[in-house]
């Protein structure tokens, strides 16, 4: 087993806002029969862009993410959550979808990820390997011949890389 990087104490998955979004729009995206994978809230000056990760059943489609694009804005409009100028954006997770939370590594063991850090770890924040498990909130990577534990307090990014075979 690897070292474990610089630990961030009490810092969650997600920024606080992406989590108050969540909870905010999980019943309604729920109601549509999806689930949301993920939210990324990005604050960018004057503008913001909100993009909603969502799963169904039987897989996403157009219709699925319009719907749940037109009553997440609708919500949002009654809710006032984003007070600037925002860019709403539904889609899939896709093949090559960004990890959000300690449940989804742990389904994704045997996968390849490539994983941006927050701070570095050895003087790199970037890493390729594979997932081989999740404890103890860390993600637990083989890279070449060696084992690696991160804790996802300090994942800036992960993203599934699909395997075309």
């Amino acid at each position: 087993m690897g070292i474990s990087p610089f630990f961030i104490p009490d810092r969650k998955y997600m920024n606080s806002k992406e989590q108050e979004l969540e909870t905010l729009l999980s019943p309604t995206v729920e109601s549509l029969g999806c689930h949301i994978w993920g939210i990324e809230y990005k604050p960018q000056g004057r503008f913001t862009t909100l993009r909603i990760f969502i799963e169904h059943a039987d897989g996403i489609s157009v219709d699925h993410c319009s719907e749940v694009s037109q009553e997440v804005s609708a919500l949002l409009d009654v809710e006032d959550q984003i007070k600037s100028a925002y860019t709403l954006e539904v889609s899939s997770p896709g093949m090559d979808r960004l990890l959000f939370k300690g449940e989804q590594y742990a389904a994704n063991v045997g996968q390849t990820i490539n994983l941006r850090l927050n701070f570095p770890f050895e003087g790199k924040r970037k890493f390729v390997g594979q997932i081989v498990g999740f404890r103890d909130d860390e993600v637990v990577m083989q890279i070449d011949d060696l084992e690696f534990c991160f804790p996802v307090e300090n994942v800036q990014r992960a993203r599934v890389m699909p395997q075309y075979d």
